[in-house]
């Protein structure tokens, strides 16, 4: 069973859709095109999120396509790893699809997701010759000359970016609250600050470039702990 949270930024709210089996169909997507265990892939969390606008680019893309799209990979946490430091797997906005398709179906796949103009990044097939990512990043990165990158969170903020945030502090063993909200609150901005000060950052409570930069490093691949929150 999971716990899949979605993120609308659109009403900058959090829908929670608590008990979904593997075989259910993601929240958002239209009809059994993508369920709980294809998104889920290997990943072993038992809270899993996304948003729905990486929902309705799945939706245009695999309309556009016309026919069942292998997921290889799409979520995963941060602590679990396989992915770069600030990649969009952990936001759970990105796809790496049509692994074991042939590179007919992989061509046709990356020109239905390009032509849908719904995601924020299609990976050139020069960078993945053997299967096609696409995501839906969204919001400003924090540190500049990328387009990669989580954007600067502080109180108030919502977002899945929040909920990667959570995730790595309190694997870190920060206290950020029971369970993973995504809601950038008063005890989420208590954890950014004990953090920054054992590390020697600003504390100010924000979660900017450098904070980002030294906290992804420090928790990826590092498997979940003690302290580790859903």
């Amino acid at each position: 069973m999971a716990r899949v949270l979605i993120y609308d930024a659109f009403e900058n709210r959090i829908y929670t859709y608590p008990d979904l089996r593997e075989n259910d169909p993601m929240p958002y997507s239209t009809g059994r095109t993508l369920t709980v265990g294809e998104f889920r892939g290997e990943s072993g969390s038992n809270t899993l999120w996304t948003t729905t606008a990486a929902m309705s680019a799945w939706n245009l893309t695999r309309r556009s396509y016309g026919q069942g799209i292998h997921v290889g990979y799409a979520f995963r946490r941060i602590w679990e790893g396989g992915h770069g430091t600030r990649s969009q797997h952990y936001a759970g906005v990105a796809f790496d699809v049509g692994q074991g398709q042939g590179s007919s179906a992989r061509n046709a796949i990356w020109r239905a997701a390009d032509r849908t103009g719904a995601w924020g990044y299609v990976e050139p097939q020069s960078l993945t010759p053997t299967w096609v990512h696409f995501d839906r990043r969204y919001g400003t990165p924090a540190c500049s000359g990328t387009t990669s990158g989580y954007p600067t969170l502080r109180r108030g903020s919502r977002s899945t970016y929040v909920m990667i945030l959570q995730d790595a502090l309190s694997t870190m063993g920060y206290d950020t609250g029971s369970r993973i909200d995504g809601i950038f609150g008063a005890r989420t901005e208590s954890a950014v600050r004990g953090y920054q000060r054992r590390t020697g950052l600003t504390a100010d409570g924000i979660c900017g470039c450098n904070t980002w930069k030294k906290l992804s490093t420090s928790v990826l691949g590092v498997g979940r702990t003690q302290t580790t929150i859903d």
